[in-house]
This record gives structure tokens, sequence and C-alpha cells, in this order.
């Protein structure tokens, strides 16, 4: 779906419960909600940590009973309209406990571990409205995308040939240095922890089968399904799903987190490559993304997603006469906070936004059929749904 921008906004203030407080709540979520307070307030909060949510339910005014420990307590609390679910891991039991409460609900990526999580979602959005659901797919908001996008579509630039990405990551920690976060809390029960820990094990084991007790578990859920999505995104936006994943490599051995490459085949004989390397030493994110088309190429050039306003670089390159034309393209318009004001559209005016479930669903396809590539590659039976 190509995302349409935000234009205008209904005067209807949401009032949202933002469920998990942790870094990139802290950095971009929660900030961006208090300052759109046209649009929405703050209105309750669920966290496991007391001590967390006690210092962000200070910090956003938000009173001592409406910070909850779950988001079942939140929902059973009333008086929200909306609920985002920011958690680490699977986001799906939150977002069936959101969408049992008919509510509206924002779920960070990943959606879900597992297609059969997918079922249970899915079932709960059939035989009502379908725009229920929103996956926070950032970049499909950012201002040079959807310019980009616009562009290809009007000027008819055909489908893809090739869509080239690659992606120099250092650590977390670097990247939101700036956003003086709050100490990770220490006060979340044992008890809790194992549940959690173990829940995860569960869903590794059923997309994968016995190899998600090895590196392959962390591989699937943590970089695939909780980074590449990102760019599988920008691929769907431009040229589609891949039909097909050739291979999947990781390199070098006994490096975690590892470098990666994906390659496989588009739409219309179309061909995909990511490259994602993890590097803990390098000064600042990079994002490189390439579309090349019959006669015309459309670069990208993305900074950190956490530096707030930092403007994507677009270069669109065509013939012009008998030279080369060099169109570049930015906008300060920050991507994260057109997501949001998508989703208030979606609560308000039942919008569509620009990622659901079942683009949760087709990463979950292609990130097992990219597992089920390097297994074989390595002679390492693959089982689960990975398998099918």
């Amino acid at each position: 779906m190509t995302p349409q921008p935000t234009a205008g906004r209904s005067s209807e203030r949401v009032r949202v419960g933002v469920c998990g407080l942790g870094a990139v709540a802290q950095a971009v979520h929660l900030p961006l909600i208090e300052r759109l307070r046209d649009a929405f307030q703050i209105s309750a909060i669920a966290e496991l940590s007391p001590t967390l949510a006690a210092a962000i339910g200070e910090r956003y005014r938000v009173a001592p009973d409406r910070r909850f420990g779950t988001v079942e307590e939140l929902i059973a609390g009333g008086d929200v309209d909306a609920v985002a679910v920011l958690t680490s891991g699977s986001h799906a039991p939150q977002v069936d406990a959101v969408l049992d409460a008919s509510l509206p609900v924002f779920a960070e990526k990943p959606l879900a571990y597992t297609l059969a999580e997918m079922d249970a979602i899915e079932s709960r959005l059939r035989g009502g409205d379908t725009h229920r659901l929103q996956l926070g797919y950032m970049k499909l908001y950012d201002p040079a995308v959807m310019h980009a996008l616009a562009a290809a579509d009007e000027r008819g630039y055909g489908r893809p040939r090739a869509i080239e990405v690659t992606v120099l990551h250092p650590t977390g920690e670097s990247q939101l240095e700036h956003a003086r976060l709050l100490r990770s809390p220490d006060d979340i029960p044992g008890d809790i922890r194992s549940a959690l820990g173990a829940l995860s094990d569960r869903l590794r084991r059923e997309a994968l089968g016995d190899a998600a007790a090895t590196a392959f578990g962390s591989l699937y859920t943590d970089i695939l399904l909780g980074s590449v999505v990102h760019e599988l995104a920008l691929v769907r936006a431009f040229a589609g799903d891949p039909t097909g994943i050739d291979g999947l490599w990781v390199w070098p051995d006994r490096t975690w987190p590892p470098s990666l490459e994906l390659t496989g085949s588009l739409p219309a004989d179309g061909r995909v490559s990511i490259r994602w390397h993890y590097l803990p030493d390098y000064a600042a994110y990079r994002e490189l993304v390439r579309v090349v088309y019959e006669a015309v190429t459309i670069e990208l050039e993305f900074p950190s997603p956490y530096l707030m306003h930092r403007p994507t670089v677009l270069r669109i390159t065509s013939p012009d006469d008998r030279g080369r034309l060099d169109e570049v393209w930015t906008a300060i318009e920050e991507a994260f906070e057109t997501e949001l004001l998508a989703f208030h559209a979606m609560v308000t005016d039942g919008r569509p936004p620009a990622a659901g479930a079942p683009e949760g669903r087709a990463d979950i396809v292609t990130s097992q059929r990219a597992i089920a590539a390097l297994a074989a590659s390595r002679g390492v039976a693959i089982g689960g749904e990975a398998a099918r």
C-alpha cells in the first residue's frame, strides 16, 4: 500500500493508553504524543516495572490510578479510545487483548513471531472494521519515501529491475545516547521475566522447530523480524513482496550480532538484495536504498531513525536530453510524527494505515523463507512453520 500524506486531521482528541515504556517509547513515541496535544492525550500507561511506570507517569502527568502493570489492566481501567503497544518481543498477546476489547491498536514491530499468531490476530479483524490495527513501519511515512513513490507513480517509471539496500547499524545505545533515557529497570519480578523468556522460546520453536535453539532463533526474531522488516517494508512499497528467497548468508563466524546478506526475486522479474551489517564501533547509523528502473534510479539515504527531523536525502537520476538529471529532495517533516497522525486518522476517521496485519504476515513469511534458505545451505534441519 502506498502511504498517503495525512492531510488535515479530525479535531477529535484520542485518549491513548501506552503499553511498554522502554527505550523507543521514551525517545520517540511519548515525546511526540505529548507534543501532538491537539490529537492525543496520554490517558493511561502500562509497564511491568513499577519504578519506570512511576517515573514516566510523573513526567507525563498520568495519575497514579492510571498506571497499570499490564495491558489487560489498562483496558479494564477504561477511559481509553486506543492503545499503543510498544513492548519488546512478539506483540501478538497485547494486540489480541486490545482487539478483544474492540479498541484500535498501534503496534511496534515485530507484530508477531509466528503465522499462528497472525491467524489469531486476523480472526479478530474479520467481520468488522479491519482498519483497527496499524503496524509501526515508520519509514513508510518518511516524506522522502512518499515523495519518491509519488514520483515513480506519476512519471510512470514502471516496475523496478532491482532494489539494493545497505544498512550500517551501530549499537542501539550509541544511537540513543542523546535521548538521556531512564536507567533500565531492575524491579521486574524474576518469575515474570522467566515467563516472557519461555514464551519467546516457545514461539521461536513453533516458527523454526529445533533450529530455534541455535543462533537461528535470535537471527529470526531479533534481526530479521526486529530490524530488517523495515527494509522489507520499503521493498514492498516500491515493488511488492519478494516472490522467493534465494539465499541468506551470515558472517563472520562466532560474531554476534553479525553481518547478513539476503537475496531474492521480485515481481516482474526483479531482484532484491539486502546487506545488513552490525558495526558496534561505526560512527553513526546509515542506510542506503537504491531502486533501479529501466531508465531511472531512486536513491534514499536514511539517518538514524532516532534523530528527530533529520532529513532523509532523496536523489532521482534520469535522462535529460543528452545528459543526466539529478534531482535532490529533502524535507524535515518527522516520519514518526506523521505515522502517529496516521494512527489518529485511523482511529477517528477509519483511514487505512500504510501497514497492518497483511504486511506483518508477509514479513513473517519472508523471514521464515530466509531462515529456511540459510539452514539448507548449512545442512541444518529446519522445522516448525518454516519447514512448511
